[in-house]
């Protein structure tokens, strides 16, 4: 006859195993077996769980036979987190106690980037604001009656207000874009018009940066996507490769291959150190900080490409060389009406 406690554990969704008296594991569910693998039935739990914060949770459990709570981190082969609740419960005649695990490394992981992500956005604020608040109270108070120092001033404020704004025009971007990350855009439109029309307003930035800007004409490419996203698309990758890659010449062109609509945008200008390459969609992350700043960079740009490639079920490839460049290639999925 089947055990009612080992089947009650054998049916819940959770890591969940029994321990009884002298600390052995009286049943073990097969996630549990599965996080757990060195856990065995009828041995004693200290082999298969080398966690001293829980052998000694389940220790106070069968003693005094009271709930018991617990976090454990385990570290291999990749660090997890896990919350782990420890319950007693009577048997025919003795105590056992329930151990509950319960994986909280992914919510731990967004609290963090969460908390990452205000004090980056504030750190980014706070420098131009104050930068605005010292010039007016400098206009104020000694530069009143300056009329040169008045204008350098103004100037300076108004650019700093314009980054500000810069900023959380693509804050509230990335705020959309992720609200509807899980709604797939099904409107067919042509990605080959969309980069062409960006390239002709970037035509007179890539004069200022001595850049020669080239793009081939071609057949229509149609994916399914929105338009509005595809435009910012393209005029992140497209404005970044004359930025940063100025003064070498920047080659876009877009083409159907393989099902797939694909957006490629290459520079050859100093190139990304092969560390940076990781982390260079990740919110606010800057190869150079300094540089980005300067040239209007809000350190937000590619997780905004991120963001929109997701939502369009598409792909993002990054490849770079110090001295040899950069090339992002964005794959997009096809219409059915190309």
């Amino acid at each position: 006859m089947t055990d009612p406690i080992e089947a009650l554990v054998n049916a819940l969704p959770d890591p969940v195993f029994v321990v009884g008296p002298q600390m052995r594991v009286t049943a073990i569910n097969a996630a549990a077996a599965r996080l757990l693998p060195a856990l065995r039935k009828n041995d004693p739990l200290v082999r298969g769980l080398r966690a001293p914060d829980v052998l000694d949770a389940v220790d106070r459990v069968l003693k005094t036979a009271q709930t018991q709570s617990a976090i454990w981190l385990d570290r291999f082969p990749i660090e997890r987190h896990y919350e782990i609740h420890l319950a007693p419960v009577k048997l025919a005649d003795s105590l056992a106690c329930v151990v509950t695990l319960h994986d909280v490394t992914e919510s731990r992981r967004i609290e963090r980037m969460r908390s990452d992500f205000v004090a980056n956005a504030s750190h980014e604020l706070r420098t131009p604001l104050a930068s605005v608040l010292g010039f007016i109270e400098t206009l104020q108070g000694p530069a009143k009656d300056d009329v040169v120092a008045r204008e350098k001033f103004l100037g300076i404020m108004a650019e700093q207000a314009r980054r500000m704004a810069r900023l959380v025009g693509d804050l509230l971007s990335l705020s959309r874009i992720e609200q509807n990350l899980h709604i797939r855009p099904s409107t067919a439109v042509d990605l080959r018009s969309i980069v062409a029309q960006i390239v002709d307003g970037l035509r007179a930035m890539a004069q200022e940066n001595q850049v020669d800007l080239r793009f081939a004409a071609g057949p229509p490419v149609v994916v399914l996507g929105d338009r509005d996203e595809l435009l910012r698309l393209a005029e992140n990758l497209i404005e970044n490769a004359i930025k940063y890659g100025a003064p070498s010449p920047v080659d876009v062109s877009v083409e159907s291959r393989e099902g797939q609509g694909v957006l490629r945008v290459q520079d050859h200008g100093p190139g990304i150190a092969a560390e940076h390459l990781p982390r260079l969609t990740e919110r606010f992350y800057r190869v150079d900080a300094g540089a980005s700043r300067a040239k209007g960079g809000t350190g937000l740009g590619l997780a905004l490409v991120k963001h929109i490639v997701a939502r369009h079920r598409g792909q993002l490839s990054i490849e770079s060389e110090l001295g040899k460049g950069a090339t992002f290639a964005v794959s997009l999925p096809l219409s059915g009406e190309a």
